[in-house]
């Protein structure tokens, strides 16, 4: 069989998932069942799985992926306060930072695949261009970081890591009307604040696939959209300043009951939102897959416009305060360029099918994840404090 593209169109009210269970108060985030292989055993074996970057908001998420699937899981990461916390679910965690690769001698080998998600990212930059650039530090951690880890696993013998790339390589190409396809040329902007972290992410993933050439290695690079889920969203980094997330700005108004001003054109305004949990299966499916290598789009393969996700949050998100009023203010512009995904590479090659494609479906989840307490404990997210203390 051959892979050809999809046609894309907007999802329907037809598409939704179906109704979320009660949430409990379990250490570990609640999973819907998903679809294709998980079993986490080969030939009676258990499969094993190393986490780079096991502390970031994605890597949380995909320990809990693979544990739920049965994989013996060690992760590595900054943040020393995630130690206690992974203890408890059987994972050793050991501190690793890829700015000192030295640090991989001290890792375990005989690993399946390895999820890779340590990096340096603009939300969390402190560097305001105006003054000082931080492009060095870009290409040292998401680069070389990257080189290191694959020569270590070249000598380990592991043959497959699942990585992420920015979907700003294509910034210049989006459009409405067609959605972003995996062989499309890259087409990026070298300004702004985000240039340079979309250069050291681009080289990164050409050394996977280097690898792939010269070693017959099966490497994956997700190129990712926005992605939501509780996590530390309230606020992040524009240039080194802290700004208030437009996502967390939503949230905190439909839990207050007030206006939910949105600007702009707020149905042209549409691009597609991937949520966490449908990551971490796509990196749990890609790294089972006898086939999956190369480049793949991992979204939701639905546009949702700014309309649409404000309502939803204003019905996810109301309480006793009332349900928020979603307010159109065309006189300011959103500054939103339209886009859409072709997931359908993914999905032939690995199976992959986000249960969350509907942003409803996407905002009760998080909600529930949020009224669970563990992920906004675990990140250290507190309604008074600017940001959650995890990188």
């Amino acid at each position: 069989m051959e892979w050809r593209p999809n046609t894309w169109t907007s999802c329907s009210a037809t598409q939704r998932s179906a109704t979320l269970s009660s949430a409990s108060l379990s250490p570990r985030p609640i999973w819907r069942a998903c679809s294709g292989p998980a079993e986490g055993k080969e030939n009676g074996l258990t499969r094993r799985c190393l986490v780079i970057g096991a502390s970031s908001f994605i890597g949380a998420y995909v320990v809990d992926a693979l544990l739920d699937a049965g994989y013996k899981v060690v992760g590595t990461g900054r943040n020393r306060r995630f130690a206690d916390y992974y203890r408890k679910l059987g994972v050793e965690y050991i501190p690793l930072d890829l700015d000192d690769p030295s640090g991989l001698g001290a890792l375990p080998a005989d690993f399946d695949f390895v999820a890779h998600l340590a990096g340096r990212l603009p939300a969390n930059s402190a560097f305001d261009l105006s003054t000082e650039d931080d492009a060095a530090d870009y290409i040292r951690t998401n680069a070389l970081g990257t080189a290191f880890l694959l020569e270590w696993a070249r000598k380990n013998d592991v043959r497959r890591i699942v990585s992420t790339t920015s979907y700003a390589d294509v910034q210049n190409s989006w459009s409405a009307s067609e959605p972003v396809r995996e062989d499309w040329p890259r087409d990026f902007r070298l300004s702004g604040d985000h240039a340079a972290y979309v250069i050291s992410k681009n080289a990164s993933a050409d050394l996977l696939f280097y690898y792939n050439e010269q070693y017959g290695m099966r490497n994956c690079v997700f190129r990712l959209p926005p992605v939501y889920g509780c996590g530390p969203h309230g606020s992040l980094r524009i240039n080194g300043t802290v700004k208030k997330s437009g996502i967390g700005l939503f949230v905190d108004k439909a839990k207050a009951g007030e206006d939910i001003i949105v600007f702009g054109d707020a149905d042209a305004a549409v691009r597609d939102i991937v949520y966490v949990k449908d990551v971490a299966q796509a990196f749990l499916k890609a790294g089972e897959s006898e086939s999956a290598s190369g480049l793949y789009n991992i979204g939701s393969g639905c546009a949702v416009s700014l309309r649409e996700q404000a309502e939803a949050i204003a019905d996810v998100f109301s309480g006793v305060a009332g349900t928020s009023e979603v307010c159109i203010d065309e006189t300011r512009p959103n500054g939103i360029q339209p886009y859409s995904f072709d997931i359908s590479r993914a999905a032939f090659d690995f199976g992959y099918a986000p249960e969350f494609a509907d942003f409803r479906d996407l905002m009760a989840d998080w909600k529930a994840e949020e009224e669970r307490g563990v992920m906004p404990a675990l990140f250290d997210i507190n309604p008074d404090t600017e940001r959650g203390g995890v990188s």
